[in-house]
């Protein structure tokens, strides 16, 4: 009989399975793990997965779920508790459809554990159409309950993670959506570090977020 490989040990360190794992895939199957839409390695027994999934006040496109206020609302109750609870809610009916949807080998768009929430760029432009999704204007404020949604969406098990929230979008995200492409965020140093960047240090740092989003602006010059 031949001994189980070292990446479905589960008495391993998820850093040694997924070292493992890498090392036995070709070039062609790294890559395509790159993309939003991983495809299934069939002859490591991965299956497909979809990365994308958001979860702002509820979660996004796969059903019937709770559906809260939006961001800008609840940080006007300027309650970090709420604010956990309601991300705690979100990663409890996340959870519940996760299992269901891979139960039926349903592997598709807003069917995985990984969203892309919270948004904690600084709302300070009224043309910016996607304001509502932040916490607001505050850097304080947007730190704190930043904070609160990342931990109540990865939960506090020592081990595994409930599901994995991605802060986003970094760095000097807002202003007009149709040009987000191509702006330049031009900033101070001292705005850059006393505004834009302290709710990203917050959610790393304190609440181990598992993943930051690039922003699509050029920042200072530098894409």
């Amino acid at each position: 009989m031949s001994e189980k490989p070292a990446y479905k040990n589960e008495n391993l360190s998820f850093e040694e399975r997924a070292k493992d794992l890498v090392s036995r895939m070709t070039l062609e199957e790294k890559v395509m793990q790159m993309v939003y839409n991983a495809p299934a390695i069939p002859r490591l027994g991965i299956p497909s997965y979809n990365w994308w999934n958001e979860a702002l006040h509820g979660i996004a496109r796969a059903g019937v779920a709770t559906m809260f206020p939006q961001a800008i609302g609840m940080a006007a109750t300027f309650d970090e508790e709420l604010v956990y609870n309601v991300a705690d809610i979100i990663s409890t009916e996340a959870r519940a459809k996760y299992h269901e949807f891979q139960r039926k080998g349903d592997h598709g768009i807003y069917k995985g554990l990984t969203f892309w929430s919270p948004n904690i760029n600084i709302f300070r432009d009224p043309r910016w159409g996607r304001g509502h999704e932040t916490f607001g204007e505050d850097p304080y404020l947007t730190g704190r309950l930043g904070t609160a949604f990342v931990r109540g969406i990865q939960g506090k098990d020592k081990k595994y993670l409930k599901a994995a929230a991605c802060v986003k979008h970094f760095a000097v995200h807002s202003g007009p959506e149709s040009e987000r492409h191509h702006f330049n965020a031009d900033v101070s140093k001292k705005d850059l570090r006393e505004t834009y960047l302290p709710a990203f240090k917050e959610c790393v740092k304190e609440a181990k977020v598992q993943g930051v989003m690039g922003a699509y602006n050029r920042v200072n010059g530098e894409p």
